[in-house]
């Protein structure tokens, strides 16, 4: 799999860079298929709700450039 192109603050990341945060951003939408990850009242399962579709889009976006 090639990494896709990431630019921080105008900065292009490095491959390694780029394979750090995709694994990191992969990792927390893993840990957040725990409903209660952030928590077990309303707001925090609406917030992990939120969080993964966040992130489930950032990471399409990813395999799309990649």
């Amino acid at each position: 799999m090639s990494e896709p192109k990431i630019t921080i603050n105008g900065a292009d990341l490095t491959t390694a860079q780029a394979t750090a945060v995709r694994v990191a951003i992969t990792d927390f939408y893993v840990l957040l298929a725990d409903p209660d990850m952030l928590g077990d009242d309303d707001m925090a399962r609406a917030l992990t709700v939120a969080y993964r579709a966040r992130i489930a889009e950032v990471l399409r976006l990813m395999q799309v450039a990649a």
